[in-house]
């Protein structure tokens, strides 16, 4: 489930672009993609995610604290990927194929790590360049089958349009992968890279390699609903040709990336993971978390423990002028206002501490640039429990179109959870594309639920069943779920550009985990203000 908010600002740029999808049975994924405008220095996002959970799931801040929520969640956040064709990634003044190539004749090596980062970023927007092929393939097949189930005919250029698009993402491809091989070899023979540097190089070839095989062997798996005669046969087989040509190239290398049927391939697994991570870390932003919070609340409980001492010194002081040091009355009242004074410190905390939760998030992070350690943006986080969540009126409002909700809302106890983030974005740190767009920031968040199927009933239950025609007994085993409402709430704030949208989505849990998601209402926009000098029809079309 995927879905984009768009602004008008010369032209129709994304401000922010979420994904929602099942990670494994453990977790689910929350994917967003910030992307500035450039035209105001700061940008600010608000993520708000509220979890539904029914009580009999026994969750509540006692067996779920916000320290074991923090600890399933986990966050991810990463410079975007450039988005480059591969006509652009041949020719492009700022493709990082060129610039590796620039390097060669002109004796222009400069720093080893400028050469592996430019070598990553290739085998980065490469792979982007690769998934955004896949996709359009795979749109093309599902537009020729839907023609084909409704007795339409497809259009007649139909299949030279996906031939066509096929035999161009091939032929960049393979050109692609041999000037980076011809480039490399140049590099390591005249110039003394280092055994890391070299090392380096081969592994984004290895990697360059896989992407090629990977996304070509699934289009060819998804084409196979397809006719298998004539262009398609043909495109399939154009397809596993490079497929098979980069297996046997990393084969006569002595590469384990090398998948054998009749064998585990762990080390296959393990090689592309590793390849994936080596390759991608460099768009990987540095953060540095601090407990925000807790400083604050330091301060207000050394309030509290001034105003508790406060008062056992006046009690103190009262018992001193009423009573002699040595009598049994002073004794008593020193005993009493030590007894109040302790309670009232505990009261004191919990009554302050409860107040700054209202306004004060738990965590803040900073978000560098580990180049350059420039501060790239600051995220806070906070998480509420049940009385202090004020469900937003446009979710509430989603919610009660399902009866069943309906009722869990108003009979059924539900326990309610509600996490924040707020981002905020210098847009001047941003690194700027080659057409001076700013470089958006994805930002990855994984939610682990494991805590959620801790008191759950066995995923079956039997039903006696009685048949009509001979009345015999028999027993039915039957899938047994509980369902989690996660209601996501973006807002965005570019300058003139500001919008706010509600999505609903419903896991559908067992004692195995999440068996699947369900949308219940797609992302929905509730308040947006238009852009300065931007026309009433540019405005409708972008919502």
């Amino acid at each position: 489930m995927s879905h984009t908010l768009r602004a008008v600002a010369d032209g129709s740029e994304e401000l922010i672009d979420s994904k929602v999808e099942v990670h494994d049975r453990k977790q689910f994924e929350l994917k967003l993609e910030y992307q500035p405008s450039g035209l105001d220095p700061q940008s600010q996002y608000l993520v708000e995610m509220l979890l539904f959970v029914p009580r009999s799931l026994n969750i509540d801040p006692a067996t779920w604290s916000r320290e074991h929520f923090y600890r399933d969640l986990h966050n991810y956040v990463r410079l975007k990927t450039p988005v480059l064709s591969f006509d652009e990634l041949l020719s492009g003044e700022h493709s990082p194929l060129v610039q590796l190539e620039r390097r060669v004749p002109l004796g222009l090596l400069g720093p080893v790590s400028e050469v592996i980062y430019d070598a990553k970023m290739l085998a980065c927007v490469v792979r982007g360049a690769q998934r955004r092929f896949a996709r359009g393939m795979r749109r093309e097949c599902r537009q020729l089958l839907r023609g084909a189930e409704t007795d339409q005919c497809a259009p007649p250029e139909s299949p030279e349009q996906l031939l066509a698009l096929a035999r161009g993402s091939v032929r960049g491809t393979q050109e692609v992968l041999r000037r980076f091989r011809l480039v490399c070899a140049q590099l390591v023979a005249k110039y003394p890279l280092g055994d890391r540097a070299a090392a380096a190089l081969r592994l984004v070839d290895e990697y360059l390699s896989l992407l090629v095989e990977q996304y070509f062997r699934r289009i060819v798996v998804q084409m196979e609903a397809m006719p298998h005669n004539g262009v398609y046969t043909e495109l399939r087989r154009e397809l596993m040709d490079v497929v098979v040509a980069d297996e046997q190239y990393r084969r006569l290398n002595g590469l384990p990336s090398v998948i054998e049927p009749e064998g585990d391939n762990e080390d296959y697994t393990q090689r592309v993971g590793f390849l994936k991570k080596f390759c991608m870390n460099i768009l990987f932003l540095k953060v540095q978390r601090s407990a925000q919070r807790k400083a604050w609340e330091e301060m207000l409980f050394a309030l509290a423990a001034g105003g508790s001492m406060a008062f056992a010194l006046g009690v103190g002081l009262f018992a001193q002028s009423r009573y002699p040091q040595a009598s049994f009355n002073f004794f008593l009242l020193a005993v009493v206002g030590y007894m109040f004074k302790d309670r009232l410190k505990e009261g004191l905390r919990r009554l302050l501490s409860d107040y700054a939760g209202r306004f004060l998030y738990e965590r803040r992070t900073r978000i560098l640039d580990p180049v350059t350690q420039d501060e790239v943006g600051l995220c806070r986080e906070r998480l509420d429990y049940d009385d202090s969540v004020v469900v937003p009126e446009e979710v509430a409002r989603l919610r009660a179109k399902d009866d069943q909700v309906t009722v869990a809302q108003g009979e059924l106890a539900e326990s309610v959870i509600r996490y924040r983030k707020k981002i905020s974005l210098e847009s001047e740190m941003l690194p700027r594309l080659g057409d001076g767009l700013v470089s958006g920031v994805t930002d990855i968040i994984r939610l682990n639920i494991g805590r959620l199927l801790h008191d759950m009933d066995d995923p079956e239950y039997e039903l006696d069943y009685v048949d009509l025609d001979d009345f015999s007994v028999a027993k039915l085993r039957m899938p047994k779920s509980y369902h989690v409402d996660v209601a996501f709430r973006f807002s965005v704030d570019d300058g003139a550009h500001r919008r706010t949208t509600v999505q609903l989505t419903r896991l559908v849990l067992d004692r195995n985990g999440i068996k699947r998601m369900r949308e219940l209402a797609p992302e929905t926009v509730v308040t947006q203000t238009k852009p300065v000098g931007a026309p009433a029809d540019a405005l409708s079309r972008a919502v």
